[in-house]
């Protein structure tokens, strides 16, 4: 796993951001970042630092998203859009393997290499890099390796940035996981209005570093810029309630609440589609219109769904509640016991990006008898 290597702080002057993503391409890194696109940040290639979002903030609530223009010379001074990490490693659509009829029309199964090219991502958050290494839990970790996930791990260059404007949907500092990324990124950068203060957290990093060859940062910027840091932890108001979550959530699988919030609950899978650790897959057959190949595919799925709990000629998850209660006590309980922690990084997309502005961290506190804010 990568870590923070504690080096001294590096100041890049904010004209000079170019020279990293040339420094990244040389070294054979297709660069990644957030850009405005369609009225959201997402992930873009970026051809130069002018393509980032300078200037640009967000503005998130439950149910609501929309970016404003400001005067502001940052490129960050924003929280988290749609997007996170795992498109770039768990892809939502991709070919397992592939059937192929022959002249004599015989099958023939053949392996399909997923593509891995290699991706420097600039901008990634402290609970992005927590649901990555969740990610690689699932799928690296013990008996059965994902092949098609560790393909594109490897490839991946982590250029991590310290969040200092965090939306009011945002709860990282609740679960531990922001807003200082503390490990798993290569470079990890402060923004401030003259620049980049940054900091190699690999030894792939500390090279980019090196050639990069900046002067140390001043211990006054290096002071300003953990101070920002600070204010956006201090600033968040969603949490988690105090209690034993899992224990007290499981035992209250027959409380109302659920009916409540089942009600509201459109069972679209917009929440399972912008966490960044949900993983359920559906796997199906893509036949060719002519009848000589057929690719056996992988595409995202949702616990929402009706045919996610299809077993034995049945849907055992027939109801709404029941669908939304499997993904909370999922997410936050029965992790735990799979993972050794919950499944929430508190990057607060499923509570922006619910159209009938359900929020997990009322739910939750609600269903531990807490207050919510």
């Amino acid at each position: 796993m990568l870590k923070n290597m504690g080096n001294v702080l590096r100041l890049l002057p904010r004209d000079s951001m170019d020279r990293l993503l040339a420094v990244l391409r040389g070294s054979g890194y297709e660069c990644v970042g957030p850009v405005v696109h369609d009225g959201a940040i997402v992930y873009r290639p970026l051809h130069a630092a002018t393509d980032l979002p300078h200037g640009w903030r967000d503005h998130q609530a439950p149910g609501t998203y929309r970016l404003e223009r400001t005067d502001s010379p940052r490129a960050f001074a924003w929280a988290v859009g749609p997007e996170a990490l795992k498109p770039l490693t768990f892809a939502p659509h991709e070919s397992l393997w592939r059937v192929v009829r022959d002249g004599e029309g015989q099958l023939r199964f053949e392996a399909v290499a997923p593509p891995a090219p290699r991706i420097a991502v600039i901008g990634v958050r402290a609970c992005d890099l927590a649901a990555l290494e969740l990610q690689d839990q699932h799928f690296l970790e013990g008996r059965y390796v994902d092949p098609y996930y560790a393909a594109r791990r490897a490839q991946l260059f982590l250029v991590a940035v310290h969040c200092t404007h965090p939306a009011d949907t945002c709860f990282c500092a609740s679960t531990g996981d922001g807003p200082r990324a503390e490990s798993g990124f290569d470079l990890a950068l402060y923004e401030q209005d003259e620049g980049y203060l940054l900091e190699a957290g690999s030894e792939r990093g500390a090279e980019i570093l090196a050639t990069l060859d900046l002067a140390p940062a001043t211990p006054r910027q290096e002071s300003l810029a953990r101070e920002e840091v600070e204010r956006a932890a201090g600033g968040q108001t969603r949490h988690y309630p105090l209690c034993d979550m899992p224990y007290t959530l499981l035992a209250n699988l027959d409380n109302a609440r659920w009916d409540d919030v089942a009600e509201r609950c459109l069972a679209c899978g917009n929440c399972t589609s912008v966490c960044p650790t949900c993983f359920c897959h559906a796997e199906t057959e893509e036949p060719a219109l002519n009848g000589e190949t057929s690719e056996h595919t992988r595409i995202w799925d949702s616990c929402f769904t009706a045919g996610h709990s299809y077993a034995a000629g049945q849907v055992l998850r027939s109801e709404t509640k029941l669908r939304y209660r499997q993904w909370l006590l999922h997410k936050l309980a029965t992790w735990h016991d799979q993972y050794g922690r919950s499944g929430c990084v508190g990057c607060g997309r499923c509570i922006t990006w619910c159209p009938a502005s359900i929020d997990i961290t009322e739910e939750a506190n609600g269903l531990c008898g807490e207050p919510t804010r």
